[in-house]
């Protein structure tokens, strides 16, 4: 008899047993979960399910045949050339904006740059001013861009101007919080060294915190950026230029071609947006 024989073997209802040891906690979450789920449906009036009513199909297969043909026509097409650069000029001009509001109240923010911080305890003056900071980073990104959009646009007009605003503001907000939260994260132990040795706050950042960080710091900012630009077509709905403006003209005088030409341009420049974001991430990281 050899030495595999001899060894005990499991009884035949454990090694065939086709049940998984897991399944009743999959299906109690899983219940849970659409316990718990249902009242947020029922609260949205969420009904998909009009989509397949005969009046639903037959409005939305109306629109979509609207859409052919596109327009093609020479003067059209210079307009949403030059309507889709304007769209990511804003995005671009907004995000820069944001960033240049971001990065000092990033830097107030961050507990790791704070002298009195190296003894344990924050001071009093430093602690009340980085909550300040902080929520102001709040209140900027607690309003949406389509809000700060409908507020300038009453302000400085229609135009380009209240999209830049617009995302500069909300922008601002969102990549403050996370600069901050990036430069909490990493290894503090150089920056602390620094600062006990008598560098100052900037000489700390610059040495101790973004070389390591810098990475995840322009990948973060490139994706924003990317995510501008389809804000900045949405913002246009409201009177702050660009694309989405005349896009929201089209769907207004029901002109179907139009309005397919501007989607597929949008779509072409939402696809370039993102390689060069990619691009952008592989060459600054």
């Amino acid at each position: 008899m050899t030495p595999a024989a001899r060894l005990p073997q499991p009884p035949s209802s454990h090694r065939s047993s086709p049940r998984d040891p897991a399944w009743l906690g999959r299906v109690f979450w899983t219940g849970a979960a659409l316990v718990l789920l249902w009242p947020l449906l029922v609260a949205t009036e969420f009904r998909p399910w009009t989509l397949f009513e005969p009046r639903s199909r037959a409005v939305t297969l109306e629109f979509l045949r609207s859409f052919v043909p596109p327009a093609v026509s020479a003067e059209f097409l210079a307009m949403v050339a030059r309507e889709s650069w304007r769209t990511v000029a804003i995005a671009t001009a907004g995000m820069t904006l944001a960033f240049v509001l971001a990065a000092p109240l990033a830097l107030v923010s961050t507990r790791v740059l704070s002298v009195s911080a190296l003894r344990g305890r924050m001071a009093a003056l430093p602690w009340g001013l980085r909550q300040a900071t902080r929520l102001l980073l709040i209140v900027l990104r607690s309003v949406p861009e389509l809000v700060w959009a409908l507020v300038f646009v009453r302000v400085v007009g229609l135009g380009p101007t209240a999209g830049v605003l617009a995302i500069a503001l909300t922008y601002g907000g969102m990549l403050g919080k996370v600069y901050a939260e990036i430069l909490e994260s990493g290894e503090v132990h150089a920056t602390q060294t620094l600062l006990r040795n008598g560098s100052g706050r900037l000489q700390a950042f610059a040495y101790g915190l973004l070389p390591q960080n810098a990475g995840e710091l322009i990948s973060y900012t490139v994706y924003r950026w990317e995510c501008a630009i389809r804000s900045s077509v949405v913002l246009g709905f409201v009177g702050a230029g660009g694309l989405g403006q005349q896009l929201d003209n089209s769907m207004k005088m029901f002109a179907g071609g139009e309005v397919a030409t501007m989607l597929l341009v949008f779509f072409g420049l939402v696809a370039l947006a993102d390689r060069t974001s990619s691009w952008l991430r592989k060459v600054l990281a």
